[in-house]
Formats: C-alpha cells, sequence, structure tokens
C-alpha cells in the first residue's frame, strides 16, 4: 500500500471547490434540534440531517465530487466501485446524472433496499461474498475488464474533500461547535469532517462513534497504526469496512477519541430517534447518539454537531421488530 506521502491529500480549497461543484446535484440537508433529546443528554445537540440527501445519504456528496470533476475524455468507461450500499447507490445517482456507465460491486449480504437503490439508479450490481477481501479481489476483476475509473468509497481525496462540504454546511448553519460526532467506519466522513473542521473551526474537537462489534478503528486509534478486521459483523452495515491509508492520516492527526457503543445501545438509539425526532435513519447513522448517551458527562452544557449519515433502512426488517 501506497504511504500517505505518496498520495493526494486534500485541502480547504478542495472542499469549497467542491462544494459550488455539487451544489446543483445534493440538497443542503437542514439541521435540527430536539429539546427531549437535548434534556435527555444534557448537552445541546444539532443534527445535520444526511438521511433527507439526495439517494439517502452523505455519500452523494463525495461521489458527485468525483463524476463531475472527471474529464470529458474518460466518461465513456465510466465510474466503478465496491460499497456494502451508500457509496453504490449515491456513485449510481451521480454516474446517471452524468450519463456514464457505473458498475459496483456489492456484498451478497447488503440490505435489499440498497440494492434496488443502486438499479433504480441504473447502476450495474456485481456481487461478492461479504469481506473486505472477497469484495477487494472482485473489484479487481471487473476494473480489469472494464477500464473504468475507480472511486474509492472513502479513501479517494475527490471523495474526502466532498465529504467535507457536510461540516461545513453544519458549521455555518449552527455555528461553531464545542464538538462534533460523527460515525467511522473506513472513515470518509470524519476524515472530511476534520479537513473542514481544522481549518475553520480548530477549536471544536472531532470525536468518532464506532460499533463495539467493529472496533478495528477504535484499536487503530489506540495503537497508532491501522488494524483492519476482514468481516465484522453489526448492525451498523456502513461501518464494516477498515480505515486505509489516506482516512488513517486525517483520523490520527484531527481525532480527539473514537466512542464505541453496543449493539442494544445503537438499536436503542436509533429506536428513540425514530420515536421522539419522527425521521428515518439506519443503525449507522445511530452510533453517534448512542455514544453521547453513554458518555453524557464529556458532553455536558456542550454545542455538539451530530452528522446523521443516512436513511437507507430496509423497513421490513427494522431491529426492533420481531422476526
Amino acid at each position: 500500500m501506497a504511504g500517505v506521502e505518496e498520495i493526494y491529500i486534500p485541502d480547504y480549497d478542495d472542499v469549497l471547490k467542491a462544494h459550488e461543484r455539487i451544489k446543483p446535484y445534493i440538497h443542503r440537508t437542514p439541521v435540527l434540534t430536539s429539546s427531549f433529546m437535548n434534556e435527555l443528554t444534557g448537552a445541546e445537540l444539532f443534527f445535520k440531517c444526511e438521511n433527507f440527501q439526495k439517494a439517502g445519504a452523505f455519500k452523494v456528496r463525495g461521489a458527485s465530487n468525483a463524476v463531475f470533476g472527471l474529464p470529458d475524455d474518460m466518461l465513456a468507461k465510466g465510474v466503478a466501485t465496491h460499497s456494502s450500499g451508500n457509496h453504490a447507490l449515491s456513485l449510481s445517482y451521480a454516474a446517471g446524472r452524468r450519463s456514464i456507465p457505473c458498475t459496483v460491486v456489492m456484498p451478497k449480504t447488503a440490505p435489499e433496499a440498497k440494492k434496488a437503490a443502486v438499479r433504480g439508479y441504473g447502476g450495474n450490481i456485481v456481487e461478492c461474498e461479504p469481506s473486505t477481501s472477497s469484495r477487494e479481489a472482485v473489484f479487481a476483476e471487473v476494473v480489469a475488464e472494464s477500464g473504468a475509473d475507480f472511486v474509492h468509497p472513502y479513501n479517494d481525496p475527490r471523495v474526502i474533500a466532498g465529504q467535507a462540504t457536510c461540516s461545513l454546511e453544519l458549521h455555518v448553519d449552527a455555528g461553531p461547535l464545542d464538538a462534533i460526532v460523527a460515525p467511522i467506519g473506513g472513515g470518509g466522513m470524519i476524515s472530511g469532517t476534520c479537513l473542514t473542521l481544522s481549518n475553520i473551526s480548530p477549536d471544536t474537537k472531532i470525536y468518532a462513534a464506532e460499533p463495539k462489534n467493529a472496533d478495528d478503528a477504535y484499536r487503530s486509534f489506540k495503537a497508532g497504526h491501522i488494524i483492519a478486521d476482514d468481516a465484522p459483523q453489526t448492525i451498523a452495515d456502513g461501518l464494516k469496512v477498515p480505515l486505509k491509508d489516506l482516512t488513517w492520516h486525517f483520523v490520527s492527526h484531527h481525532v480527539e477519541d473514537i466512542l464505541l457503543a453496543s449493539e442494544k445501545e445503537i438499536i436503542d438509539a436509533m429506536y428513540l430517534t425514530w420515536q421522539r425526532m419522527k425521521i428515518v435513519m439506519e443503525p449507522s447513522s445511530a452510533v453517534p447518539l448512542a455514544t453521547i448517551l453513554k458518555n453524557k458527562d464529556l458532553f455536558a452544557g456542550k454545542r455538539v454537531g451530530i452528522i446523521i449519515t443516512g436513511g437507507n433502512v430496509d423497513l421490513a426488517k427494522l431491529p426492533w421488530m420481531a422476526s
């Protein structure tokens, strides 16, 4: 694997360019508040609702930045990626808007709702086994055959610059924050958050929230180097992938801490948000609130931003429903 010194690390100018580039293709999602959640946590919470985003997730930001930044001579072969869902459907959405082909390698176990969305946006799905090694091996075959431009789900400077526009909007709409909590899997969103806030609000502390059952980022953070799990099992399906060199650069330099939540804590936080805020969110999006509820003393009296990363959940398989 190439070291970060050998790849391009996006800067804040890339974020501003990305924001202008993707404006026609994304929503300026709302920032919601809840007096109930404030009382419950002891903090003043600001929820950046990317569950209302185009394609139902924040990942349309990075995907759109990559697709609409492609030079014309690269369009014919299209784009390709591997993803458990949200990046897959986001790249399919962006490619469809630019009328170019999109092929996605997805685990066989990916939620049917996300597979249906990919196909609905015109993406072509190639299935693989539910492990990082299988995903990357099958994807290598796809790219070798098609010659498509690889848009990595998170370890791509174009994608990180696009994701960074989310925290930019949150900062503008909510005002300066004491802390921001965002989910972490591969680290695209948290890297974008680090990129933006280290430039425009360096005093804001950045916390990553991770499932205890898929805690490789937490263990990496404590060890000081990347530790990758191949196929962790967690209800937060969007957070199963490991950090890579570019996202590790941002996490290791700018994240204050990584907080963990159990499966039950994630489900309880998801249920609570559905019940009290009346918004649809997927399990991965519930991890930040779960960690805040678990660490109330850390956030008490603070202005805290929470990024709700997506709302692409299988409504027939909600985690609190009896099987």
